[in-house]
């Protein structure tokens, strides 16, 4: 990135499930833009894609500033303190965290057992709730003027038929930030959401390989005829989480390409 502005010089920046997708894509930029990038991933998810934490150490080191890995499980609250305190302890603060980690299985309406619900409110809401109440504790005890991202979607406003179980997660997203918002803002800290429409990444492929022709559709209805790519969210999240951003709190940044304005 060319001529980049690096407004994250000297922070620590910590992104969730960022070995792929948006959260790689966004700890590229951020370390494009002058942070030291923390790295989670998980070794259960590395196993069906070996060498991807690696992978975006390397690219974010390469394109910015500097990155480590921390290898926690999101839907362990326990890990998820941990890794919050460890990343807080070993750095001296924690600047911006980005809740990017999530699931979304294709799942029709009758096929969604306890089990599937579980897993998808678990990594998708619960690990969001309390990675939140732990950076900002430790934000308030450091007297960190810091930045919380929540990636959220447009299914928190808007249900499809095979996401009954990820949409609520995303809406849920959506109360937390503007809940949590009034809490925190007082001591210089805001938080955030952003709502991303269709993204390119891996957690439909399987999905998109299946129905080329939604996705054809899906393009021809979009106002700006291409579906998202994580570099577009990557670059939402880098301005509410930059110090240029401090008047915004309790926001839902849509990202979508206009989609929801003609559905």
């Amino acid at each position: 990135m060319a001529n980049v502005v690096r407004r994250f010089e000297g922070q620590v920046a910590l992104v969730t499930g960022a070995s792929r997708g948006i959260g790689r894509a966004t700890a590229v930029r951020l370390a494009q833009e002058g942070a030291h990038v923390v790295i989670n991933h998980f070794r259960g998810a590395d196993q069906k894609y070996p060498g991807a934490a690696e992978e975006a150490m390397r690219l974010a080191c390469e394109n910015g500033c500097s990155a480590s890995l921390y290898e926690a499980d999101m839907s362990d609250t326990a890990a998820v303190r941990k890794m919050i305190c460890d990343v807080a302890d070993q750095y001296g603060r924690l600047d911006v965290l980005v809740n990017n980690a999530g699931i979304c299985p294709m799942v029709e309406f009758l096929d969604i057992t306890e089990e599937i619900w579980d897993q998808v409110h678990n990594l998708n809401l619960r690990a969001v709730f309390f990675a939140t109440q732990e950076a900002a504790r430790q934000m308030i005890q450091r007297k960190t003027r810091g930045r919380i991202v929540c990636i959220s979607s447009i299914s928190g406003e808007f249900g499809t038929p095979t996401q009954i179980h990820y949409a609520p997660t995303k809406a849920g997203i959506n109360m937390i930030v503007r809940s949590v918002a009034a809490v925190v803002g007082p001591y210089g800290i805001t938080i955030n959401a952003v709502a991303p429409g269709d993204i390119a990444t891996d957690i439909s492929r399987e999905w998109d390989e299946a129905n080329p022709d939604e996705i054809q559709r899906y393009i021809e209805r979009c106002p700006v005829r291409r579906r998202g790519r994580p570099e577009d969210i990557a670059a939402a999240v880098a301005f509410v989480a930059s110090p240029e951003a401090e008047f915004v709190n309790g926001s839902v940044y849509v990202v979508d390409g206009g989609i929801t304005a003609v559905l």
